[in-house]
């Protein structure tokens, strides 16, 4: 008997058509991204505070509490948000049209009857106008079709990226969700210290951005878009940059160069309608990384597995 074909395209991503769903989905990630903030361990660069994807969606992995563990799962194919708490039946919520104050109370009033008690800042991060969680009636909006498109997208990303990193034997992100954002990212360090950080991020702590800023980095990610910049995307940067990282030559040829960001970026429909779009994804990666690498003068020698 042949085996089920389960061959998944690229899908398209209009932002259009996404976007009411993205706003109120990073609000709800946001709010769980928190909860694991609150709860993990410090680890650095912020990367305790990630999620990361799923067979079904995201998860924040196992997360210890107390004298147990427990793990939140947002499901895009079921549309449903899952608690699983050790010596505890799983606790359901479904992923439906409703507010994010709504939301968060449902949320936390399941984590309360599992015994699970966690305080989170009520706000978001990284984002204007920074609304309180419980007060936050205006985003409410959910597409199961928009939800699933685009977690079926970061499954794409998700390969490529994981491919990407496997390629470097210096220190090396998992590639991981940052709810401030909403950016499935990667980012490889030169393993030499990098000027502090100025900040100027939204709602997010000077500390925090030096923190993750202390060493000398290349990132790469993967971003659905926002009002501002109304096409998802793929970004590259350097931090710090030197003054030619810019004109460097990358690849793919749609590829091009934000002065004001300070970044490269590829749009992810060039990405999705390409003959090859993995291939395309990865030549940009690695033509981005190699532009920061040479203009910053890293020992590639030393951290590439097949340099030279």
């Amino acid at each position: 008997m042949k085996s089920k074909d389960t061959t998944m395209a690229w899908p398209i991503l209009d932002f259009g058509e996404i976007q009411d769903t993205l706003e109120t989905l990073h609000q709800w990630i946001q709010i769980v991204g928190k909860i694991r903030l609150q709860t993990m361990p410090w680890q650095n660069h912020s990367w305790h505070t990630t999620l990361y994807l799923s067979p079904h969606g995201y998860t924040t992995q196992a997360i210890p509490y107390q004298d147990r563990i427990f793990q939140i799962d947002f499901d895009f194919e079921h549309h449903k948000l899952f608690i699983d708490c050790m010596h505890e039946e799983t606790h359901s919520m479904d992923l439906r049209p409703m507010t994010v104050a709504d939301f968060y109370g449902e949320l936390f009033e399941a984590l309360s009857s599992l015994g699970i008690n966690v305080n989170i800042h009520g706000s978001p991060n990284e984002l204007e106008p920074a609304i309180p969680f419980q007060e936050n009636t205006l985003n409410k909006s959910y597409d199961p079709k928009a939800a699933n498109n685009l977690w079926q997208a970061m499954v794409k990303v998700h390969a490529v990226f994981s491919k990407f990193r496997g390629e470097f034997i210096g220190k090396c992100s998992p590639v991981h969700l940052f709810w401030g954002a909403f950016d499935l990212a990667v980012t490889r360090f030169s393993g030499k210290p990098a000027p502090q950080h100025p900040g100027g991020v939204p709602n997010m702590s000077l500390d925090v951005m030096q923190e993750a800023y202390s060493k000398e980095l290349s990132s790469a990610g993967f971003w659905p878009g926002s009002k501002d910049f109304p096409s998802p995307a793929f970004y590259s940067y350097a931090y710090p940059a030197d003054p030619l990282f810019g004109e460097q030559e990358v690849l793919p040829s749609e590829a091009f160069y934000s002065a004001d960001m300070g970044e490269f970026f590829l749009k992810y429909e060039d990405v999705q309608q390409s003959e090859d779009p993995e291939g395309m994804l990865l030549d940009f990666l690695q033509s981005t990384y190699r532009a920061a690498a040479i203009t910053s003068k890293w020992d590639r020698g030393a951290l590439e597995k097949n340099a030279g």
